[in-house]
């Protein structure tokens, strides 16, 4: 059985692999090395129109880092859709533990005071490897994708790692590239430091999409 520290696992998302459980139930880990990486290209991020609408409705609270563990047991939830998942109880234990650190975050997207979902991931660099997404109200978890992406963007990070490509994901603008691909760029990023804020900047009154707008990557 791979018994993992937090290190460990740090130093695992440097080198491009990342563990997984073959189900919630199951107790072990093994390490994935995708041939094929999805990414989320940081400067080609695209918003669907009715998703803007829903945000500028602002239909959800976003809120950042207030609630990891009941995110990441969001995202381990079995669903009809999704029946099972790789999420068990030692990644949420490693998890939680980075998160502590301020190695990883969570985008929560919450209404009425509930949680309605959200994302986390692990933030090393300039890099950021997006683990799971959940939503128990609809757009929930888009929501907070674009929060993410929006403070990714005007925090510094290069490189957005979703693991695999989706149809959900394409619809962003997410793509799949070859291993040796995804290895230089996270080596490009890794070289670099981002900062993570949980709160977007007053002049854009919390809105994304005005910093998806104004925020640049530098060359």
């Amino acid at each position: 059985m791979l018994r993992l520290t937090p290190d460990l696992l740090l130093a695992a998302y440097a080198a491009g692999v990342f563990p997984m459980a073959e189900s919630a139930d199951n107790s072990e880990l093994f390490w994935v090395d995708p041939h094929r990486r999805g990414i989320l290209p940081l400067d080609d991020f695209h918003v669907p129109r009715r998703l803007r609408r829903v945000i500028r409705h602002g239909c959800f609270e976003i809120r950042c880092n207030t609630a990891f563990e009941q995110v990441i047991r969001g995202c381990a939830e079995a669903t009809e859709k999704r029946p099972n998942t790789w999420i068990n109880d030692e990644i949420v234990r490693l998890y939680v533990t980075l998160a502590a650190r301020g190695a990883a975050h969570s985008v929560e997207a919450w209404r009425g005071g509930v949680l309605a979902g959200g994302l986390y991931g692990v933030s090393l660099g300039a890099a950021f490897f997006g683990e799971s997404m959940f939503s128990r109200i609809t757009d929930a978890s888009k929501v907070a994708l674009v929060h993410l992406v929006a403070r990714l963007r005007l925090g510094g990070y290069r490189l957005l790692d979703t693991q695999f490509l989706t149809p959900h994901l394409a619809r962003f603008g997410g793509i799949e590239i070859s291993r040796a691909r995804y290895r230089r760029l996270l080596a490009a990023a890794l070289a670099y430091r981002a900062s993570f804020s949980a709160a977007l900047p007053e002049a854009l009154r919390g809105d994304p999409l005005s910093a998806l707008q104004s925020s640049k990557l530098t060359s």
